[in-house]
């Protein structure tokens, strides 16, 4: 049987259906919604807020995988808890796109690898397994004009090139482990790190096309940025939160080696389940009011009230909620700084994956736009053929304004010019551009520009009186990924049932 996304509702008794709740949790958003907009004035919303709010010992915003396992780790405590989502369905940052026959692929974030225990963990508690990237073949370098097929981590380049880029590797990863993944801003030179991009940092320590070109790949494929969007501070926290750059860029044995089956969304579709009513769609939090009595959050399905609140989002739409009292400057100021990165997925599916026939394994690098990178992204048993190609920073900015037909033209040119004739007719594409999605605004991650973590990184993770934070942005270990995320909402979990 295929999971579905369950549909929650508000509560309900044994005697009723899920199909009864559906219906009732439709018309009661409906009037809900109405009566906001017929009447939002902040003295009614307060009264209304006083005389109905619904109760739960702990409240979480955002259904993806930092506030489900949040929830999931409260309950398991004994606490009641509810989760209050934007969306219409569960899985925040993960969305699966059905293939037909019950087989799926994933439009949002996708894969794990060592070390990424908790995610792994996560699964494993709910019955799913995971299985590997295919990686058997060799790999496309589109360079120069040129198509080159290679085996290997780093892509064959001009020897004065791969001289240079072994250069700037060493000493990106001499720099990593200096910057304290739980403190960056107190890392050696953390002033000077945090002053600069790692654009500027790239410009100063290379000299070569071909080393700046793969510095320019791993930057959109691991940050779905440009460098001369990051700090350099905050790209070099990011990297150790991985396990380094070599870990973060490599797919066997990797932060790609595997995929989980039934597609990523499955893990929260899992714990939404076991959470069953708890889980509110289509409510998003507007409002947070917290007092000596406790905390209430305001969604446009109602009103609910509680000892304490996790903000499970990312920090720019975390900024977006009205709080009561506002949130220390420090914090505040810290939400409009930390931009989403810009991705469009495009998947293309085929009969089968004819590269692999060609000894091809579907990975490429390419210096010509739109298309920088891809991914052979088909199902367990390789059918059908899923052909994953990333734009990613400026090149899905500049793409995310065309024409939808533009688009596909333009994607479908780099797949041919990169696998053939074969990849320019597709049975279905499938494309995902994560900064239209209004609860969303971009992907993987927000970053830190210059200056950010420096003036503003304690604030990240710092409880306000009764509100946590969560979100793969606020973690530690693996921060940008769907460990990360799990760890955050683990970690909230832990400081709200301490202090209950």
């Amino acid at each position: 049987m295929t999971d579905t996304p369950p549909t929650p509702h508000d509560s309900t008794g044994p005697g009723v259906s899920r199909r009864e709740a559906i219906v009732g949790a439709a018309v009661a958003a409906g009037a809900t919604a109405a009566a906001l907009a017929a009447d939002a004035s902040p003295a009614i919303a307060t009264a209304r807020t006083a005389t109905s709010a619904r109760r739960a010992d702990v409240i979480v915003v955002g259904a993806g995988l930092a506030g489900l396992s949040a929830a999931s780790d409260l309950m398991h405590a004994g606490h009641s808890v509810v989760v209050l989502e934007a969306r219409d369905r569960v899985g925040g940052r993960t969305l699966n796109q059905p293939l037909g026959a019950g087989k799926v692929v994933e439009v949002g974030g996708q894969w794990v690898g060592p070390g990424q225990d908790r995610i792994i963990a996560r699964a494993r508690s709910l019955g799913i397994t995971t299985f590997k990237t295919y990686t058997k073949g060799a790999q496309v370098l589109d360079y120069n004009g040129a198509l080159t097929h290679f085996t290997g981590l780093i892509p064959p380049l001009p020897a004065a090139d791969a001289a240079d880029f072994g250069t700037l590797l060493s000493t990106i990863v001499s720099l990593e482990s200096t910057v304290p993944i739980d403190t960056p801003w107190t890392a050696p030179n953390a002033a000077a790190l945090d002053a600069q991009t790692l654009e500027t940092f790239k410009l100063a320590n290379s000299s070569t096309p071909g080393a700046r070109f793969l510095l320019d790949l791993a930057t959109q494929a691991v940050f779905a940025a440009e460098p001369r969007d990051l700090s350099l501070l905050h790209a070099l926290f990011y990297l150790h939160s991985g396990n380094g750059i070599i870990n973060l860029t490599s797919t066997a044995g990797g932060a790609q080696d595997s995929r989980l089956v039934g597609g990523s969304q499955l893990v929260s579709i899992r714990m939404a389940d076991r959470l069953g009513g708890r889980v509110v769609l289509n409510a998003p939090a507007r409002r947070i009011t917290q007092s000596r009595g406790g905390v209430v959050a305001d969604t446009d399905r109602g009103s609910w009230r509680g000892k304490a609140v996790i903000v499970a989002v990312a920090p720019t739409l975390a900024g977006r909620i009205d709080y009561e009292p506002a949130l220390p400057g420090l914090r505040d100021q810290l939400t409009q700084r930390v931009p989403q990165g810009s991705v469009i997925k495009f998947e293309a599916v085929y009969p089968k994956p004819f590269w692999r026939a060609a000894g091809l394994n579907g990975y490429s690098n390419s210096d010509r736009s739109p298309v920088g990178f891809t991914y052979d992204n088909s199902p367990p048993d390789g059918t059908p053929g899923v052909l994953l190609g990333f734009v990613c920073g400026a090149d899905a900015r500049r793409l995310g304004t065309m024409s939808a037909a533009a688009r596909r033209r333009a994607v479908l040119g780099s797949f041919t010019r990169l696998f053939g004739r074969q990849a320019a007719s597709p049975r279905t594409l499938i494309e995902h551009n994560w900064s239209n999605e209004p609860w969303t605004r971009g992907c993987y991650a927000g970053y830190f520009p210059p200056g950010v973590w420096t003036d503003f990184g304690a604030a990240l993770r710092a409880p306000v009186g009764r509100i946590h934070w969560a979100g793969t942005e606020t973690s530690e270990v693996f921060t940008g990924y769907m460990d990360g995320a799990v760890r955050s909402g683990e970690r909230a979990a832990t400081e709200v049932g301490s202090s209950l």
